[in-house]
């Protein structure tokens, strides 16, 4: 049976939701974070020497990085694209079509561009909170604050917009099918509106996420992972 290696409250959360769609039966084996630096466990470089999740195996084949599991599991699982029954995750598209170049950008954009600029938020809103000598806080905060302003939060906006935009005329990412391109996407979407963007604004964008979140796979997935909390 394929064994899922899922760290909680991380981005492997994604792929316990495309099993859950693709109903492929799967164990899960849940790695908890040290409580201190809520850094996966050393146990986890058993699995694979650089000690992260998600990392799946089937059979003898052990596959690391979500963006390749999830390729990895939609051509081996996911019914041929437009075979699918409506409502469930359909498969690639075809090849040299508009929806795979879709398909294949929003795989690429949610990790090449969107959670860099998202992990680089957390940690300049993390380092002025963080231990050191008294006289250095003020100069940390100041530049931290700097950066967020004139770097950080114009590119975040940029992506809003973004994806706003791209949203405008589709339900999903590649138009009216749910595909993998959403599940990699989940959690940096889960992420910029929770963490970074907190209100009310890009209705598209909301509105997207919540079709994600009222998915019974989606659901399924948070009750045999865990919750999924970006907040703190």
């Amino acid at each position: 049976m394929l064994i899922v290696h899922h760290l909680e409250n991380s981005r492997s959360q994604r792929i316990l939701w495309l099993l859950e769609e693709l109903q492929v039966p799967y164990q899960l084996q849940i790695h908890r974070r040290d409580s201190k630096t809520m850094l996966a466990p050393p146990a986890l470089r058993v699995i694979h020497p650089l000690g992260k999740s998600p990392v799946i195996q089937d059979g003898e084949i052990t596959v690391a990085e979500s963006g390749a599991i999830i390729e990895y599991l939609v051509e081996r699982y996911a019914p041929a694209w437009g075979s699918e029954p409506v409502g469930t995750m359909a498969g690639e598209p075809p090849a040299a079509s508009g929806e795979r170049r879709d398909y294949r950008y929003w795989l690429h954009y949610a990790e090449g561009t969107l959670m860099p600029l998202l992990v680089m938020t957390l940690i300049f809103a993390v380092i002025p909170r963080s231990p050191m000598p008294f006289f250095v806080k003020p100069i940390a905060r100041g530049l931290c604050s700097k950066v967020q302003e004139t770097f950080l939060d114009p590119r975040l906006h940029e992506n809003l917009e973004f994806l706003e935009l791209a949203l405008a005329d589709r339900t999903w990412l590649v138009g009216e099918r749910l595909t993998g391109a959403d599940v990699q996407m989940s959690f940096a979407v889960l992420a910029l509106l929770g963490r970074a963007v907190p209100g009310d604004g890009y209705p598209r964008l909301r509105a997207y996420l919540s079709r994600i979140e009222a998915r019974p796979a989606w659901q399924r997935g948070l009750e045999r992972g865990g919750p999924l909390n970006l907040l703190g």
